[in-house]
């Protein structure tokens, strides 16, 4: 297989990598809660979508998780515990994008310069950057899962039949940016593989020139 290639693919890969996970932290489509009810009516509307960040209910009503603002003290246990998830949610996934930026130009840099070391330092550096990022999404499923079986103890049953709750496409996108920053980190350890073999080959046909 080529080095270029290789090196190109991986360089497009952590970019894009990037840029999902960037428009995931984005938007407001992580968990989206869809009511079905044919003859539901403004308050009664149970619609709503959520980020990272923010809920949006109904239109245009929307409303900002406090997960840094809250008083925690006067909230009970599972609330604390709620907001404990969202703040290490909140916290992970930019800084694995603020990593992923610094590991696609050690991956430039170490590509260019073409050494086998510098290339698989960069590979482990993008694949430790891909645990931040799969840690996140781990718990933000927790949260959300969480979040839903408390809202359920406390909402009427009835009131639920015609609600579908899913999660949303940023989900999605984040899921598809971490597969990529794997797929970075391994192709990063290809070309590592290729520079090596090329410097043994050269190096056996120099001394067979001898």
């Amino acid at each position: 297989m080529r080095y270029g290639l290789v090196v190109l693919t991986a360089g497009f890969t952590g970019l894009l990598s990037f840029s999902l996970l960037a428009v995931a932290i984005g938007t407001d489509y992580w968990y989206i809660i869809d009511d079905n009810t044919a003859d539901h009516t403004g308050p009664g509307d149970l619609s709503s979508h959520s980020g990272l960040w923010r809920i949006i209910e109904g239109a245009n009503s929307s409303s900002v998780i406090p997960s840094f603002t809250a008083n925690l003290s006067s909230l009970p246990p599972s609330d604390r515990h709620l907001l404990g998830l969202h703040r290490v949610v909140v916290i992970m996934l930019p800084l694995s994008l603020v990593l992923l930026v610094f590991g696609w130009i050690f991956g430039l840099v170490s590509s260019l310069a073409g050494s086998p070391n510098l290339l698989a330092g960069s590979a482990s550096y993008v694949l430790f950057c891909s645990l931040f990022t799969l840690t996140g999404l781990c718990i933000y499923i927790k949260y959300s899962n969480q979040a839903m079986e408390d809202f359920k103890r406390i909402a009427p049953p009835e009131s639920l039949v015609d609600v579908d709750m899913s999660y949303g496409w940023s989900l999605a996108a984040a899921w598809v940016s971490y597969s990529l920053e794997v797929t970075t980190g391994l192709l990063l350890m290809l070309a590592a593989r290729i520079t090596q073999m090329k410097g043994h080959y050269e190096s056996g046909v120099a001394i067979a020139m001898l």
